[in-house]
């Protein structure tokens, strides 16, 4: 689980790379184009071509799009906002699928886990610091967009679980993902430097064998132990915005992030106590 945190935190400094120079949806496109192959050889390796077609279309369809948009809004948001802010932020992502798996999947949330997840709100209210003097800003409000729809994709996953295999749902997201951006950014298509073909080949290697990794630890480990784990990308995000940006989290970030990291715990520490655990929040 550490391995797929830092795999992915390297993975979104890269696209943080890239945001400056191509536009969202195509950098959004590049990210899903340079995984698919490694996902799609470990999905083949796996299980073969079978499960690859025997899917619900309509939601790996549904999931394609709140991802195209969802890497989109983060890789927007990642031209201005620091790795470990845009974090942050994303973090909300767990408590809003609890949330969420009220009315789509008709799950009880007790009292307890609504107040976590109140005060993870708040926590992001912190972050965006409403008051006009902070970070709040289309950037911050493009991550919350992100947040959300990863949060809405994480509850199809459930739905899709029940019957579809998870090499699918990682080879049809990832080719969603690419075609579904890369139709988007055609208008305003540019052409990819010479000088970041490597970068694009870092970013898929470090994605696929990202995901792989987080699929492995939670097929041998207990997902309410691992999960917490996730939360170690804030300390990717501070290292790689110092080495590479040379940005600092302020201390208004750090408060939000822990209001909304402690809220986080709690509810993964509910959510074991009723035998059901949150998906992890992946790195977009």
């Amino acid at each position: 689980m550490l391995g797929a945190v830092a795999g992915f935190s390297l993975m979104d400094a890269g696209l943080k790379h890239l945001s400056m120079h191509y536009p969202a949806f195509q950098v959004a496109a590049l990210r899903g184009a340079s995984s698919l192959p490694f996902v799609l050889a470990w999905a083949l390796h796996r299980g073969g071509i079978g499960p690859l077609l025997r899917v619900r279309w309509r939601l790996h369809l549904l999931r394609g799009a709140l991802g195209v948009a969802m890497m989109a809004a983060f890789v927007d948001a990642l031209r201005t906002l620091p790795l470990s802010t845009a974090y942050s932020i994303f973090f909300i992502a767990p408590l809003l699928v609890t949330g969420l798996s009220v009315p789509i999947l008709g799950e009880k949330v007790g009292r307890r886990r609504w107040i976590a997840i109140g005060i993870g709100l708040t926590g992001t209210l912190v972050l965006l610091r409403p008051t006009g003097a902070g970070v709040v800003s289309i950037a911050a409000l493009e991550v919350l967009l992100a947040a959300t729809m990863y949060a809405v994709s994480a509850v199809t996953v459930r739905l899709l679980a029940r019957t579809d295999s998870t090499q699918s749902m990682m080879v049809w997201l990832m080719a969603l993902m690419a075609f579904g951006a890369g139709v988007l950014a055609w208008p305003q298509w540019q052409a990819v430097r010479a000088d970041d073909a490597w970068l694009i080949l870092g970013i898929g290697i470090a994605g696929g064998l990202a995901q792989y990794a987080l699929t492995e630890a939670f097929r041998l480990g207990e997902a309410s132990l691992i999960a917490p784990l996730e939360y170690t990308a804030l300390v990717w995000g501070v290292l790689l915005d110092v080495s590479l940006w040379g940005v600092l989290p302020d201390a208004v970030t750090w408060l939000g992030a822990a209001i909304i990291v402690g809220s986080g715990l709690y509810l993964l520490r509910r959510e074991r106590v009723a035998g059901a655990v949150p998906p992890i929040v992946t790195a977009p």
